[in-house]
């Protein structure tokens, strides 16, 4: 068996170099005072040596971590993980990196999360929704950092807030289906005591729905928070078994509309035609299916850049005051429910 080399030091990169352990150090710190051409020499000793700078005794010394906390509901959600990109090209110019954690929509794991993160010291946490545990709120509130909610426009936020109402943008939806003449419209969601932003969309179709003088009892819950396509299948069977008069459906997410789209394709069930099928997130799934769905686009990547930039503006001190930046999602009108 080998023995493990040594790692390589400062000070060896320094003398590969011809400087100063000081000026390698100000070199990864991209100083001002270190020159061009003597960041490039050190970087190509720093190479040769496959030497990584330490940061964290620079850090300790400066109070800094750099670092960004974000929780997100899921890491494999197509719209969550637009928000995290959006979130690290803001950020990374600035040499700030991401600390990702991911709650499975659950409450008491964003509060365990928020308390590791905080232990560590970010320069701001970022978390996904507007609502979390007593513990949790007062843990953020007191955290002396910037503390942006996104995907949500809580009434109550703690700090900042980029996002946009869940509830508005079904209201749209229905809108849309009622303005075509349609009156028994159903929701299809999941358990909305884990997704606040289900729970959301799920009440601003049954407000919607009581606005237009409408029943809103067409309400069909399955399965915990993301509802997958199969979950989605089932939830349209029991819909068509128990109220087959149903002209439209409203779903809390792109993936379940395409398995309802799909146990509808399997009964023979015309869509448009019989049924029309309307999603949420403009996932890529929802362009490419036949018939294409109607959805609602969110833009989940602004979600990220505008907190990336709000952020940035916090930290050089241009913000101060609490703000509240509205996204307004997009009605897409498609095949299945145009």
């Amino acid at each position: 068996m080998s023995t493990p080399r040594k790692s390589r030091t400062m000070a060896d990169v320094a003398r590969l170099a011809g400087v100063s352990p000081m000026t390698v150090s100000r070199a990864f710190k991209t100083d001002s005072s270190v020159s061009e051409a003597t960041r490039d020499a050190i970087l190509k000793a720093a190479d040769e040596l496959g030497y990584v700078f330490d940061s964290t005794a620079s850090n300790l010394r400066s109070q800094r971590t750099d670092f960004i906390a974000v929780t997100i509901p899921s890491i494999n959600n197509a719209n969550f993980a637009e928000t995290v990109r959006g979130l690290s090209e803001g950020l990374k110019a600035r040499g700030l990196q991401i600390l990702l954690g991911y709650t499975d929509y659950d409450m008491a794991e964003e509060e365990r999360l928020i308390e590791q993160f905080l232990r560590r010291r970010p320069e701001a946490i970022v978390v996904t929704g507007g609502r979390h545990t007593p513990r949790a709120r007062r843990m953020l509130e007191n955290a002396g950092i910037p503390v942006i909610e996104t995907w949500d426009l809580p009434e109550d936020p703690i700090g900042h807030v980029v996002g946009f109402s869940n509830a508005d943008a079904v209201r749209g939806m229905v809108d849309h289906f009622v303005a075509k003449g349609l009156k028994s419209i159903a929701f299809i969601g999941g358990d909305t005591s884990r997704d606040t932003r289900g729970a959301d969309r799920r009440s601003g179709f049954v407000a919607a729905m009581a606005a237009h003088g409408l029943d809103a009892s067409r309400l069909i819950a399955v399965g915990a928070p993301p509802i997958s396509m199969r979950e989605g299948a089932e939830a349209m069977g029991r819909l068509l078994d128990t109220m087959p008069d149903t002209e439209a459906v409203i779903c809390v997410s792109d993936l379940s509309a395409f398995g309802a789209l799909s146990e509808c394709q399997r009964r023979g069930v015309a869509v448009p035609g019989q049924l029309w099928i309307a999603g949420f997130g403009d996932y890529e799934i929802a362009g490419i299916a036949v018939p294409a769905l109607t959805t609602i686009n969110p833009f989940p990547r602004e979600i990220g850049t505008r907190a990336a930039a709000l952020i940035l503006d916090v930290l050089d001190g241009r913000q101060v005051a609490p703000t509240k930046i509205a996204i307004f999602p997009e009605l897409l009108i498609r095949q299945s429910g145009g």
